[in-house]
This record gives C-alpha cells, sequence and structure tokens, in this order.
C-alpha cells in the first residue's frame, strides 16, 4: 500500500468495488479501495442478489439496466464466476389500480429502451412459473433481463476486474480517522496513513461514521430485511427450467429460485432500524434472529402465493441490515461544502443499482458530470433538515413499509412532515389549503370547498380536478393569490459579482431594475440551471430558481465562486406572495406607497406595499399578468392579509400550485426535473433562445456554439394536444408514428382554460412540425394526439405584458 494515491476508496462492499472498476476502466488507475474486514463483508455478503431492470423512477430503471448488461462483462474480465442466472422475471399485479399502473410503466420502460418485457394474462404468468398460484393476480409483467447472481462472487469480480485495469484493494485495513488539508485529504488507517485527493464513502452500513469522519451527516438509516431458503421443493426439482424472479406486489414478497428451493424475501410493513448511528466496527458477518410475530402477515401471503413450499422444510433464514435513504435512492455525488469527499452509499440494491452507481460517480469525478442525469440519487437533493435522526426514522421506515405499496402521483405522504412552513401556513389551512411537500417546505397545491374534502387517490383525474379548473378561471379572468415561499433565492453580492454572474449565465445580464430568464450550463453545454436574475440596481443581485434545488444549486455556485463574490442563500430569510391574473395590477395598486404602474414586464425594484418594504417583480409563469412580492419571514402573514383586503373587490381568490402547472403548460413554459434536466441541452430544450451568441466567455459556450452550427439535436421539445379521456400524460409516455417510437413525454397537464389534455415532449426533430399526428400512451392506453404550435394560449404574449 503507498503513502499517496488520487482516490481512495472506503468500503469493499460492491458499491465501492465497482467504483474502483470504473474509476481504473475510465482512466484514473492511482486509486485504492480499503476493505476493514474482508470483500462483501457487511450487507453484500447477505443480499438476496436478484437482479431486474424495472423500477418505478425511470432514471434509476436506466441505472438497473446498465448494471445487468455489465455484470456478464465483469464475469468475463475478471475470471470469477458470478453464477449469473437470467430466469427472467414476473411482476404481478393484484387490484385493478396496479394492474393499470404495470400497464402505464410497461410504456413507460419503452421510452427509456427496456424492450424486454411484456404484459400477460395470469394464465400465461403461471405458465412461466407453475409453482405460483394466480388467485387474486389480474395480470403481470414479464422482463427477460432478471434473474439473480452470486453476491460474494459478484463483489469480487468488480475487484478483480478493477486490478487487472490497474487499481489496487487491500482488506483488513481500517479507516479510524480522515483529515481535511489544502490539497485533499489523510487518510488515516490502522495500517498507515495515506494522502489523497479525493475520498469515496462506500462504506454501507458504516457509512455514518465514514461521513462524521469529514464532519458530514448523512441522510440514512439501517433497518432489517428477512428472507428464507425452501430445503427442496419436488415442483422445483422436477421442472427443466429455474423458476423466474417473481415479484408479488400486493404480497410483499419477492421470490427466486435457490439450488432446487425457492428464496422468498419479505418487505414487510412493520419494519424495524437497526444501529441508526451506524453499524458496531466489530460487525461483519453476523445475522439477526428471525423475527416472525414481526413479519406473519406477509409471511403467510408468501406461502399462499407458493403452496409447494408450505410442505418444505425452511432451510435457511436471513435477517441481516441493508441501509436506506429516506426516498430509497442511493446518495451518490460530491457531498456539498467538503471539496473531494464523494458519496456512495445507501445504494439499498447494491447489486442491482451497484455498476450504475460506479459508472456515473467515476464520470462525475473525472469529467465534472456524470453521462446520464443523475438528479434523483444525487446527495444533494436533501439538506441540512434531513440530517435530523426523527426525520430520517420517519422517512426510511416509510420508504421501507411501502416498498410494494401502490402509489400514486397526487398521494401525499406524512413521514418528516410537517416541518418548515410558511408563517401564514395556519391561516391559509383555515382557508381550505392543502399542502404538497418540496424539499423541506410544505407548498400549497389548491385550496378545497370545505373541511371534508378529501382528495381520491388515482393515476387519473382526482375529484381535485374541477377545484383546480376553478382556481385556473381566477387566475386567467380574475387574480389569484399564490404563496411563493417555494421559490429558491440566492443573493449575489460583492466587487467582482457582476462579472462572475456574466461567466456564470449563457444570458446577457439584465439591467438594473430588471429581470430576465436566465441559463445555466455545465462545461460540456448540458443545462445546470433554468433561472430568473435580477438586478435590484443597488449592487445585489438575486438568482431565483427551484426550492427543492437549493442545495444542488448552491454546490455549484460554490464550486465556481470567486474570492470577490458572496452568494448567500436567502431561504431561510424570504418569502412572499404572487398575485397572478389580469386584475393584479389593481389589487397591488392599492397598496403600493410609489407609482406602480409603469413597473412593465421583467422589470423589478423596491416598493412599500402596504407596511411592507418589499422586493417585487413583474412577472409570472401563468402567461398572465403578475407580480411577486418578496418579503421577510415576519412580515408574511401581514403581507397576506393586505393583499386579501385590498382585492376583495377585485375578486381574488387563493390558488395553489396544481392550478399554476396546468397554466404553465397552456403556455408550454418547461420547467426543471420535467422539460429541463442535465443530461438535456439548451437546442434540445428550446433554451437557446436566450442564450447571449455574441457576448464574451461563459461556461459551457464552446459546446453551445458547436451544438448551434452542427447537425443540432436529434430531437427537440415540443407541445402536443393529446385526444384524452379521464387522465392526463404526466412524463416519460412513449410517443409514436405509425407505430414506431419518435419520442417521449416529459410533462402533462390539462389546460383548464384551453379545455385541452397538454403535454411537453422531446420528439425527433424530422417529425417536430406542428401538425404532425401521432399518438400518446396515457395510462397505458394508447390516445391519438397531435403537435402543436407552442403556446396554446395567448401564444402573442399579450396578456403578460398587460
Amino acid at each position: 500500500m503507498k503513502s499517496h494515491y488520487r482516490v481512495v476508496v472506503i468500503g469493499g462492499g460492491v458499491v465501492g468495488a465497482s467504483v474502483l472498476y470504473h474509476l481504473a476502466k475510465f482512466g484514473w488507475t492511482d486509486v485504492v479501495m480499503l476493505e476493514r474486514r474482508r470483500l462483501a463483508s457487511g450487507s453484500s455478503w447477505h443480499a438476496a442478489g436478484g437482479i431486474h431492470a424495472l423500477n418505478a423512477d425511470p432514471n434509476m430503471a436506466a441505472l438497473q439496466a446498465y448494471t445487468i448488461d455489465l455484470l456478464s462483462e465483469i464475469e468475463k474480465e475478471s475470471g470469477q464466476n458470478i453464477g449469473l442466472h437470467m430466469t427472467g422475471g414476473l411482476t404481478l399485479a393484484g387490484t385493478p389500480e396496479r394492474w393499470e399502473w404495470l400497464q402505464a410503466n410497461y410504456r413507460i420502460f419503452q421510452s427509456i429502451g427496456i424492450d424486454d418485457c411484456e404484459l400477460l394474462t395470469p394464465e400465461e404468468a403461471q405458465r412461466r412459473c407453475p409453482i405460483m398460484s394466480t388467485e387474486g393476480v389480474l395480470g403481470a409483467m414479464w422482463a427477460d433481463r432478471e434473474g439473480y447472481i452470486d453476491t460474494t462472487g459478484t463483489v469480487q469480480a468488480y475487484a478483480t476486474a478493477a486490478r487487472k485495469r490497474g487499481a489496487e484493494y487491500y482488506e483488513d485495513t481500517k479507516v479510524e480517522r480522515l483529515v481535511q488539508t489544502a490539497d485533499g485529504w489523510q487518510v488515516v488507517t490502522d495500517k498507515g496513513t495515506i494522502t489523497c485527493e479525493h475520498v469515496v464513502n462506500a462504506a454501507g452500513l458504516w457509512a455514518k461514521q465514514v461521513g462524521r469522519m469529514a464532519g458530514v451527516e448523512l441522510p440514512l438509516s439501517p433497518l432489517k430485511h428477512h428472507y428464507l431458503i425452501t430445503d427442496t421443493v419436488p415442483e422445483v426439482a422436477a421442472a427443466d427450467f429455474e423458476m423466474p424472479m417473481t415479484v408479488d406486489l400486493e404480497g410483499f414478497t419477492y421470490m427466486r429460485q435457490d439450488q432446487k428451493g425457492i428464496l422468498v424475501g419479505i418487505y414487510e410493513i412493520n419494519h424495524e432500524h437497526w444501529a441508526m448511528d451506524g453499524a458496531p466496527w466489530n460487525y461483519g458477518e453476523e445475522l439477526f434472529q428471525e423475527q416472525l410475530d414481526r413479519i406473519e402477515n406477509e409471511l403467510m401471503l408468501g406461502f399462499a402465493r407458493y403452496p409447494s413450499i408450505q410442505d418444505v422444510g425452511i432451510k435457511t433464514w436471513v435477517n441481516g441490515a441493508f441501509t436506506f435513504s429516506p426516498d430509497g435512492n442511493p446518495l451518490v455525488g460530491p457531498v456539498p461544502g467538503k471539496r473531494g469527499y464523494w458519496s456512495a452509499c445507501a445504494v439499498m440494491a447494491g447489486f442491482l443499482q451497484g455498476g450504475g452507481v460506479g459508472k456515473t460517480l467515476a464520470e462525475w469525478m473525472i469529467h465534472g458530470e456524470p453521462e446520464a442525469d443523475a438528479m434523483s440519487m444525487d446527495v444533494a437533493r436533501y439538506g441540512d433538515y434531513a440530517q435530523n435522526k426523527r426525520y430520517i426514522r420517519e422517512t426510511t421506515g416509510q420508504f421501507y413499509s411501502r416498498r410494494f405499496v401502490m402509489s400514486y402521483p397526487n398521494e401525499q405522504l406524512p413521514a418528516g412532515r410537517p416541518l418548515k412552513m410558511a408563517p401564514a401556513h395556519d391561516a391559509m389551512t383555515a382557508a381550505g389549503c392543502r399542502w404538497g411537500i418540496s424539499w423541506d417546505l410544505e407548498v400549497p397545491l389548491y385550496f378545497a370547498p370545505s373541511e371534508n374534502f378529501v382528495e381520491n387517490l388515482t393515476l387519473k383525474r382526482s375529484n381535485a380536478h374541477p377545484i383546480v379548473a376553478e382556481e385556473c378561471r381566477v387566475i386567467r379572468k380574475g387574480v389569484g393569490l399564490l404563496d411563493i415561499t417555494g421559490f429558491s433565492r440566492f443573493e449575489v453580492s460583492g466587487p467582482n459579482a457582476e462579472a462572475w454572474l456574466d461567466k456564470l449565465f449563457a444570458t446577457k445580464l439584465p439591467a438594473p431594475g430588471r429581470a430576465r430568464l436566465a441559463v445555466m450550463l455545465s462545461e460540456t453545454g448540458r443545462l445546470k440551471g433554468d433561472l430568473t436574475l435580477l438586478n435590484w440596481g443597488d449592487g445585489t443581485w438575486w438568482i431565483m430558481g427551484s426550492y427543492h434545488l437549493r442545495a444542488w444549486h448552491m454546490r455549484w455556485f460554490n464550486d465556481h465562486l470567486d474570492d470577490e463574490v458572496s452568494v448567500r442563500d436567502l431561504g431561510e430569510e424570504i418569502c412572499g406572495f404572487g398575485l397572478v391574473g389580469p386584475r393584479s395590477r389593481a389589487v397591488i395598486e392599492k397598496l403600493a406607497e410609489q407609482d406602480i404602474s409603469d413597473l412593465k414586464l421583467m422589470g423589478c425594484g423596491s416598493f412599500d406595499i402596504g407596511l411592507v418594504r418589499a422586493r417585487v417583480a413583474r412577472m409570472s409563469v401563468t402567461g398572465e399578468m403578475g407580480y411577486e412580492i418578496n418579503c421577510r419571514y415576519g412580515e408574511h402573514i401581514a403581507l397576506r392579509r393586505m393583499l386579501l383586503e385590498a382585492g376583495a373587490g377585485e375578486g381574488i381568490r387563493e390558488v395553489g400550485f396544481n392550478a399554476l402547472l396546468s397554466t404553465r403548460i397552456e403556455k408550454s413554459f418547461g420547467i426543471w426535473s420535467a422539460e429541463f434536466t442535465q443530461d438535456r441541452t439548451p437546442g434540445m430544450t428550446a433554451m437557446d433562445r436566450w442564450i447571449a451568441w455574441d457576448k464574451g466567455d461563459f461556461i459551457g459556450r464552446d459546446a453551445a456554439i458547436a451544438e448551434r452550427d452542427g447537425n443540432g439535436p436529434a430531437r427537440v421539445q415540443v407541445t402536443l394536444e393529446v385526444d384524452a379521456a379521464d387522465a392526463d400524460a404526466s412524463g416519460y409516455e412513449p410517443v409514436w408514428v405509425d407505430g414506431k417510437q419518435i419520442g417521449f413525454v416529459t410533462s402533462g397537464a390539462y389546460g383548464h382554460y384551453t379545455g385541452k389534455s397538454l403535454a411537453m415532449a422531446l420528439v425527433d426533430r424530422d417529425k417536430a412540425q406542428p401538425g404532425t399526428q401521432v399518438s400518446v400512451h396515457v395510462v397505458g392506453v394508447e390516445r391519438p394526439a397531435v403537435i402543436i404550435a407552442p403556446s396554446p394560449y395567448d401564444p402573442e404574449g399579450k396578456a403578460m405584458r398587460g
């Protein structure tokens, strides 16, 4: 072991070994992995080893598909047998809602390139898994790329392949301390001290302690998980093929063959945490005693689904710990505020996702960004609020218990809530507000007509549909009041602020007293933000964007910060309300102590709004005249009262973000995490219209020019009008022309004012002309659609200008 490496990977499980392999594969060979005991100690050795490409999150599904394709390469390259059994797999649906969900996801998988799936009847499913009872099964989805592997052999294969490429790894080497230096890190082990530029925390069950060594509190916790292995099952022994990997969603179980018996794993509702502060250092290949009383209900469902095992013995019980994040996705990437410290933690499905995690992290370290959009597993998707132990316990437990529970896009889950609330939260609740969550903040969705109203959970339009329709009518015809605490705000100041912003953004900077939509790019010309830049004219600037990206954007700002520039997150200080609609000017003029009538579209300035000294910007994402009124937290309640009183004669009504999403799609306005993601470019998303091509250097300029002057992107953004029935597209549904997939939906909603089901989509450029007849699968049903010109509502933008 040397005294200096470029990268030290801490943890010799499947994730750490995959990171090591990919770093070496992509050209960084001066890397080492340290394992305190033996490779695969911890969670890896006792994992069930099931593999399947399907995941409700399309980005995670793509990650898993990559991992599965990689496994045979690793086996060949390393020479290590990984026990790969590609049996194919079934996912069962036992309720009409689940069957509907499965049909919808079948189409979504087609959009992301998983084309080895098919939908089956219960009878067809039983022919492929004859030991299964089809009692209660309404349908199933088959996938070719499912099966299982030998877990210890797979970890050894990753590590051996990495070593063949020049990387190193050492067992029985315990990391005891981390010390940050000016140039990187000192890794203090029981075998000596290593100096390195980068540290990767892939410590699995010990990730919490390795995080704390660097002053990092990672939002994760281990939970116990059961599976059993039966003795020989006669029907299995007699079959001339292996039983397929089978997931029974209503039964909370998964099953695969194990020799001549089967393995049945359980995601029980009655979850149990373990060692929330990290596993003991002397813990290794131990297991917990099985807890049959805790898993009794799910166990009985498993025995009913596979009747053959009722008459055979159980050979092995496994009750071991796996590490989970609040939403179940990994925590990957550069940890904000800790240069050179990288997370590869909370990968609860390590053998399923580990290959993709390793690839993503290695690309990030070497090239500055991963090839695919990593937002769904970026460690910066959480902020300081997620360090709270109760928050971690509630959210990780909720995810575990709901692992196989049906989820709905309009469902609001309770764990870790409510945490942060705008000051007027209670008053808005009394007014009927129904709340959603953005990062740590409660945000208004809509205002119910009575306290007894309960929204039905559905994949289609809910009973809140007419409520949102009325709020949209108010926005289009009158004036709506929207709590805009859920926007992010960053204050930029300092002697070099203007020059720094000019370098950071591809957009021309706004003049004093003006705001501008601002495009931020990575060095490779891909999107890093669709933001709004405001020049207050007093030497300070604001950057406004998506609230849930606060830590993600702050990490980017800090990574490019100039010594003479200060960037401050105002998320704990500033909140506000938006007035939206043609009567908004009449309301604000009643309160403004200065003449505000001359404030034009995209103008901004300081105004006395009643008793509040506010920062006001004339803009709105609804496509209507609007004002965003920003105040201090302590003024939020008073500002709401004054605006409601001033608007009483104008028919003012409080509205929520569901109405905002409907009105914005009527304007073909894209949003982050839907139209705009970090694996897309300005040319793909029409954001190139905001680039100031004639200004000086900016981050991503050369790449953006190359796209502009080259052949252009293969796919571009369009707007669709869908002949929908009782449901609307939401995202990743395939778009077809004559049976050929030409793209996919990025987001969709019902346009309540236009009376049309609308969607935005990325489609092949040669099919992007308005008038092109297409079709779209909406909740699994193919519906006719047509590409239309952007902005079906007010295409000339007259309403915004007032």
